[in-house]
């Protein structure tokens, strides 16, 4: 889910860009005053967590691999606020100090993997929770499936900026099968990565 640079355009990497500056804007003004002596240490072991497990990965289909991405994890452990300038920070140090992604990329990298993840796991686990009942079990249900949902939102959301300004000359339709299919996969593993999380922070 990294992209390197050139290959989106410009235009939709700077508007990318726009994007995630606003969010981080917004989410810093949200969280003044909240990061008292309890969250901060927590946002840290967050963001030191999913920064390490991002470091692993895992197969998934013809030798493709996957790893985590952390957005709903990092929503449902600290909230969406927080998670913003969590995940941020994580795939910004990725980019910066181990060239994960190019630094032109930077903007749709954070906007796929930092923004729409933590605003779809946010919105999918607050839904599943309003239905459920508030045990342990079912908290770890709606956090697997937030996680699911939040990877294959975010593999759509690569689609849509790829239609709109992709470099390459491979078939959106092609993209979309491919990309979104292969991170189903990656979903699955990304569910039960923080399913057990959250279990044992519970």
């Amino acid at each position: 889910m990294h992209m390197p640079d050139g290959l989106i355009s410009a235009p939709v990497s700077i508007g990318a860009g726009v994007l995630v500056a606003g969010a981080v804007a917004v989410s810093l003004k949200k969280t003044k005053g909240s990061l008292d002596s309890q969250m901060a240490p927590m946002a840290g072991l967050v963001a030191v967590f999913i920064f390490a497990a991002q470091m692993i990965n895992f197969p998934v289909a013809a030798g493709t691999s996957g790893h985590l991405m952390g957005g709903a994890l990092a929503a449902i452990l600290v909230g969406p606020w927080v998670a913003v300038l969590v995940m941020t920070v994580v795939v910004g140090i990725q980019a910066l100090v181990f060239a994960d992604g190019g630094l032109s990329a930077l903007g749709l990298n954070i906007l796929n993997m930092g923004i729409v993840t933590v605003v779809v796991g946010t919105l999918v686990f607050a839904g599943l929770m309003k239905i459920l009942s508030k045990t342990k079990a079912s908290i770890v249900a709606a956090s697997a499936i937030a996680a699911f949902v939040s990877v294959a939102a975010s593999a759509f959301s690569f689609v849509i900026e790829y239609y709109l300004g992709g470099n390459a000359t491979y078939n959106p339709v092609t993209v979309l099968i491919s990309v979104v299919g292969v991170h189903l996969l990656i979903g699955i593993g990304e569910a039960i990565i923080t399913a057990l999380t959250v279990s044992a922070v519970l």
